[in-house]
């Protein structure tokens, strides 16, 4: 009966998919794949998510407070084909049901999830700047694949050491790494920015990460470079502590 409940008020954002994949690319990140019982309907613009529903989806917590159920995840490829989405899933530090799911789940699980949202994605621009670290790496691989080999691109992603760096489509980034330092308001990943040679501030920047850090950087770009703060669109994926950033 829940169910029904569910999807009489839901069920035309939902659809039903079995892990198929769910494997380690990296210490840092897993590859997890799911096949839908039918092609996806939905539109979606590379650097746009789906939310997962990782607790029972019948639960009135699961209806009323769907924080409490639903966490998001960036589509790295909708396949060809439209029935298999592919996710490249961070293993943040910490706890709670979205690190749990990413670390244990196996192929062969049902899952549920809510069709793409977010509008964090690439428009016109002479060229493009991407700014982020290990979280931002799922959302660029899209965005910058759909822009095409004849678009300029440049920026720096950072990540705690090479070996976790996420392979990203396109001409390389320049990657950065902690080495144990603050991934909360990164020194690293700011001193990188304030090295990047750009051909001006007519281009679009795309920052995402954690809270902070996001921060840090815009404001970088606005007051050290003159950006348009119209120009950089800034995604917060994280922040210590909080939840339904992303």
């Amino acid at each position: 009966m829940a169910r029904t409940v569910r999807d009489r008020l839901f069920g035309k954002y939902a659809m039903d998919a079995t892990i198929t994949v769910a494997e380690q690319i990296n210490p840092a990140i897993r590859r997890i794949r799911l096949e839908t019982d039918q092609p996806v309907a939905f539109s979606y613009t590379p650097g746009q998510h789906i939310r997962i529903q990782l607790k029972d989806p019948l639960s009135v917590a699961g209806i009323l407070r769907p924080g409490e159920t639903l966490r998001t995840y960036t589509i790295w490829e909708l396949a060809p084909g439209r029935r298999a989405i592919e996710l490249r899933v961070h293993l943040y530090e910490g706890d709670g049901i979205g690190l749990a799911w990413a670390r244990d789940t196996r192929p062969g699980e049902r899952v549920t999830f809510w069709w793409p949202q977010g509008d964090f994605f690439t428009r016109e621009a002479d060229f493009h700047v991407f700014i982020g670290e290990e979280t931002a790496g799922a959302a660029f691989g899209p965005m910058i694949r759909a822009l095409g080999d004849a678009a300029e691109v440049h920026g720096v992603v950072e990540s705690e050491a090479p070996e976790h760096d996420l392979p990203l489509p396109g001409r390389p980034l320049r990657r950065v790494h902690r080495h144990g330092s603050p991934a909360v308001a990164s020194r690293v990943l700011l001193d990188a920015v304030a090295g990047l040679d750009l051909p001006g501030n007519t281009g679009a920047a795309y920052v995402a990460g954690e809270a902070r850090t996001c921060q840090l950087v815009r404001d970088f770009l606005v007051r050290e470079r003159n950006w348009p703060r119209t120009s950089i669109k800034v995604k917060p994926f994280w922040a210590p502590g909080k939840r339904g950033l992303h």
